[in-house]
């Protein structure tokens, strides 16, 4: 029984890593038409422990990803996850990248509980960074909202694109890094 659950936890630990996603689908309509010029650059797939969590996408405006230009990442989920237990999961990445102003955490934590609804499968969330302004945020075919803090962009979109990511795999495919 023993031997049993350690190869099943050896398994899982192994299928934890990113994996290419499959095709990314269109844009939700709304961030389409306003921001035509986004293309897909990479794509990965989470999975934490075997279990699928979702399909993550980078869309980006030319052939290569920057900070200092717009983009979106759009993240297609496959579980249930509660909009209060994302506001949370970012707050500890952020501060684990070293976003540790209280005081601006608050005012995150504030806005991200305002914006980020809950997930089922087959939900999407669609993160846009407009650099210098903004990060909005789209589900499915509508505006859910915005966070006009430029600081707060350059933080949540540190999560998957920061080099110190926890998840460098996901990284390196969504940037096309790795193949």
């Amino acid at each position: 029984m023993r031997r049993s659950l350690l190869a099943a936890l050896a398994l899982a630990a192994a299928l934890a890593q990113a994996q290419p996603a499959q095709a990314s689908p269109p844009l939700p309509r709304a961030l389409a038409s306003e921001m035509p010029m986004l293309r897909p650059l990479g794509e990965g797939r989470l999975r934490w422990f075997g279990l699928h969590v979702y399909d993550s996408s980078l869309w980006v405006p030319g052939e290569a990803w920057s900070l200092d230009r717009v983009f979106a990442l759009d993240i297609r989920y496959a579980m249930n996850i509660r909009g209060r237990d994302l506001t949370q999961r970012s707050l500890e990445e952020m501060r684990r990248l070293g976003f540790t102003d209280p005081a601006k955490l608050r005012r995150w934590e504030e806005a991200m509980d305002r914006v980020f609804p809950d997930i089922r499968p087959g939900d999407r969330l669609v993160g846009v960074s407009i650099p210098g302004r903004e990060a909005r945020f789209y589900s499915q075919d509508r505006l859910l909202g915005a966070v006009p803090d430029p600081e707060f962009a350059r933080a949540f979109f540190a999560i998957w694109l920061d080099e110190r990511t926890s998840e460098p795999k996901l990284r390196a495919r969504m940037l096309r890094l790795a193949e």
